[in-house]
């Protein structure tokens, strides 16, 4: 059986929050994205995002959904190859407008 993770990330704008991974190198997979929903290949074939606006997001639980400028819900990592890679990742999603909200540390293997 062939396994994948889907994060379900609620945006409060869809096409800026497209835009913003797009810059950052991620790619879309048009046949699973539409006005609600753009699905992200994270890791291709295993790990994957479908950014959805939040009305849609609310019509998939029961609670509200958590306000990101108030708390945090999720921390996500994504590994990389090099520091430089990691710098340049930073520095991509600060040129796309991201906030970087703690400076990058080194702990060796990680």
């Amino acid at each position: 059986m062939n396994k994948q993770s889907i994060l379900n990330l609620p945006v409060k704008d869809l096409d800026k929050s497209r835009a913003f991974f797009a810059a950052l190198g991620f790619a879309f997979d048009p046949r699973f994205s539409g006005d609600n929903a753009a699905y992200m290949h994270i890791v291709d074939g295993a790990i994957q995002a479908m950014l959805t606006t939040e009305p849609f997001f609310q019509s998939l639980i029961d609670k509200p959904v958590a306000n990101a400028r108030e708390g945090n819900e999720i921390v996500i990592c994504l590994s990389c190859d090099s520091r430089e890679e990691v710098d340049s990742l930073i520095a991509g999603a600060a040129a796309a407008g991201g906030r970087i909200p703690h400076r990058p540390e080194e702990h060796g293997f990680m």
